[in-house]
């Protein structure tokens, strides 16, 4: 591969093709992580900026569509470039650079790459707010504020009070693992910080392994490809930090009222002060490769832009002026409290929804932090650079070679009605508008501090957070040494020990009246030692009962009013459909008293002897548990890796409880960040280094990945190989 080298910086490669760019400040530095990354991602920038735009489906087809229309009726990129107009002037002129940095080697990246000629796609030159735009559109659904669409249809079919029945870390949330061990409990004498980030596995990765040097700073760390800086997970030499979600709730969803104004010519919104406001309108056209172009209504309310309507999706049916004292638009917005039960309406009764996020309020994405974060000498400077953080809301680790130690949650939550967290509220009671911002938590570090999106530090900003299981298995399997190094953390990350497993196994004993060979499974799985391992055929053997289990349950009369398929955009059906929704909160469902109409003992009777009856082969998990990244462009000659872990074990590799054993969520990078030596530090992801399919370090880290194994780091110019023109 062949990068340009001038006197303003020069690009360097270890023996896994990792960048490493020295450049003579911090602005040409920017330039070259932007060119870089262009060379070696230029497929993988140009889908991020486009779903972020809107116009993927201009080169990727009919079914980008939905994510399209969903991106320009959430304004994403409108957004973003509002986020950009308002950055101080330093900050705008280093993400600048970057784009300039982009511009210089799109070309030369996309010769790299078949899947341009492929797709016809050539690419144009960024606006200087695209990395913004890419940042919002990677993180729009991270907050998972589609819950609450699913609790809204959960409140309808079984009450109120169930609304948060399946509260759990599902499918459309994305988790992390992260621990710092204090310097009281390594072997070096300095701490020690390490994890893993739990996203969907896509190709190429979601993070870029990169290290920027000028004479300001020295970092390395995880890039977000598309985004100048390294805001999640860096070391300096003197500080490290890593981040998880925070599973806070920061996003609204507001049921509008709608009508056309007198004239016909506009739309008016309910506002919350008994008044009908003025709504924005405007017509989007999203271009689609075999298909034809398709006509996207945005409307914006006081609220936020509009992102569900009932019916038609692209045509609201909006009331006449003289009509809309008597019209309710949504059949849910009845003006009752939001946690009355609404008998009358159907789980899928429509609703026009509105979205308010913080970044379209503020006009902020909290983009200043990223260059103050690379400057960072010590845990201070790192806290005071999160101050300025915004999205997404995360929890942080800090380390320095000082002893300092950081334990805080950054980013931007705004106050207001608890009611808003659970579900859709109507957008003219006064009680639901913003009532400014929270104050970010923070604690001191007392022994391991851990963070795996269980309750805790973050719990007043949230409702929905993952099981405690990861996070106490984290904490027991630390507690265990106190002389932690770098290389043993990855016995950490790759324990597959399944907690959530107890309450299904726990009612099996219980069970009468078995045929011989549901007997024997079940002594089989009660002696099972209860770890994911990918050569465990018991482990494929209790997904199968849990499968079984969880199909009859969701099968059950008690969530009839949930079985059927969701209506809506198809971007948030992830949410809405019963079986993966049964499968991730088994664990509760098997528990809670909330359903006593629910026979879980004789579900679970059934789905033992279906198991049983089935007679299954002796089959290791990893060989149904494999890897199903998503790409862009499949590639059905590829050949992925099975996989040990599942979703509540440390090694968070998730299936889908009740509909597939195959994982599209894992660990989209491993890190540990020794701050004795940065040398001693390691790290890995899942594919490799370069973004192009069939390149020598396109998927050379995949087979270390899949064994939990890392690659270490470099740090010594020496021993890399410098690039020439």
């Amino acid at each position: 591969m062949s990068s340009v080298t001038t006197e303003a910086y020069e690009v360097y490669r270890d023996s896994w093709g990792i960048p490493h760019l020295r450049a003579s400040d911090a602005l040409r530095l920017s330039y070259a992580q932007g060119r870089v990354t262009a060379v070696d991602r230029a497929w993988q920038l140009e889908v991020e900026r486009h779903r972020a735009q809107g116009s993927s489906a201009s080169f990727l087809g009919p079914d980008c569509v939905t994510w399209d229309r969903f991106a320009r009726q959430a304004r994403l990129d409108d957004t973003a470039r509002r986020c950009h107009e308002a950055l101080d002037p330093d900050t705008a002129a280093w993400v600048r650079a970057y784009v300039d940095g982009v511009n210089a080697g799109l070309a030369e990246g996309a010769a790299r790459d078949d899947r341009f000629a492929r797709t016809g796609h050539t690419p144009t030159p960024w606006e200087p707010w695209v990395p913004l735009s890419i940042w919002i559109g990677t993180h729009i659904l991270f907050a998972g504020f589609a819950t609450k669409l699913w609790r809204e249809r959960v409140a309808r079919a079984l009450g109120p009070g169930a609304a948060t029945l399946f509260a759990t870390d599902g499918p459309g949330t994305a988790g992390s693992n992260g621990w710092l061990v204090p310097r009281e409990r390594t072997a070096t004498g300095a701490a020690i910080i390490a994890g893993d980030p739990h996203r969907f596995i896509e190709d190429p990765g979601v993070y870029q392994q990169i290290r920027l040097a000028c004479p300001e700073f020295d970092v390395l760390g995880l890039a977000v490809p598309g985004v100048p800086g390294l805001g999640h997970f860096g070391h300096t030499g003197g500080v490290a930090w890593a981040i998880t979600n925070a599973m806070a709730d920061y996003q609204d969803l507001y049921v509008e009222r709608l009508r056309n104004t007198a004239d016909g010519d506009g739309v008016e919104a309910l506002g919350p002060d008994g008044t009908w406001e003025p709504v924005t309108r405007h017509t989007e056209t999203v271009t689609v490769a075999g298909g034809p172009d398709v006509e996207v209504e945005v409307l914006e309310t006081r609220r936020g832009p509009v992102i569900i309507r009932p019916a038609d999706e692209d045509a609201p049916d909006l009331v006449d002026a003289e009509d809309a004292e008597d019209t309710e638009y949504a059949p849910a917005a009845t003006g009752a409290p939001t946690d009355a039960p609404n008998t009358a309406a159907a789980p899928d009764a429509p609703q026009t929804l509105s979205l308010r996020y913080p970044p379209r309020v503020r006009a902020d994405l909290g983009f200043a932090a990223l260059p103050a974060l690379l400057r960072a000498r010590t845990v201070a400077d790192v806290d005071r650079a999160l101050d300025g953080w915004a999205e997404p809301v995360n929890v942080v680790h800090a380390a320095d070679t000082e002893g300092g130690l950081l334990h805080r949650v950054a980013g931007a939550v705004p106050l207001r009605d608890p009611a808003n967290r659970l579900r859709p509220v109507p957008a003219w009671e006064p009680r639901h508008a913003w009532q400014g911002w929270t104050a970010a938590p923070a604690e001191p570090v007392q022994g391991f501090a851990v963070m795996a999106n269980a309750r805790g530090i973050a719990s007043p900003l949230g409702v929905e957070f993952a099981p405690p299981h990861r996070a106490n298995r984290i904490r027991a399997l630390l507690s265990g040494s106190t002389d932690w190094t770098p290389g043993a953390m990855a016995d950490v990350h790759r324990d597959t020990h399944l907690a959530s497993a107890e309450p299904l196994l726990a009612l099996l004993p219980a069970l009468d009246s078995l045929s011989p060979a549901a007997e024997k499974l079940r002594a089989r799985l009660l002696a099972w030692d209860r770890h994911m391992e990918a050569d465990s055929t018991d482990a494929t053997v209790f997904s199968a009962l849990r499968t079984a289990t969880v199909r009859r349950l969701a099968a059950d009369p008690v969530f009839a009013g949930l079985a059927g398929a969701p209506a809506g955009p198809d971007v948030f059906h992830p949410w809405l459909y019963l079986v993966p929704r049964v499968g991730y909160a088994l664990e509760r469902l098997l528990t809670t008293t909330l359903l006593p109409a629910l026979d879980r003992a004789a579900h679970v009777r059934a789905a033992l002897e279906e198991t049983a009856a089935a007679d299954l082969p002796d089959t290791p998990w990893s060989e149904v548990h494999v890897l199903a990244p998503w790409q862009a462009v499949p590639d059905p000659q590829a050949q992925w890796p099975g996989l040990g872990g599942d979703h509540d074990c440390v090694n968070a590799t998730s299936s889908v409880p009740g509909f597939t054993d195959r994982t599209a969520r894992a660990s989209a990078a491993r890190y540990v960040w020794d701050l004795a030596e940065r040398e001693n530090s390691l790290w890995a992801v899942p594919l490799g280094a370069d973004g192009v399919t069939g390149s020598p370090h396109h998927r050379d880290q995949l087979p270390l990945w899949a064994d939990c194994a890392l690659v270490p780091v470099v740090t010594d110019w020496t021993r890399l190989t410098k690039e020439t023109a």
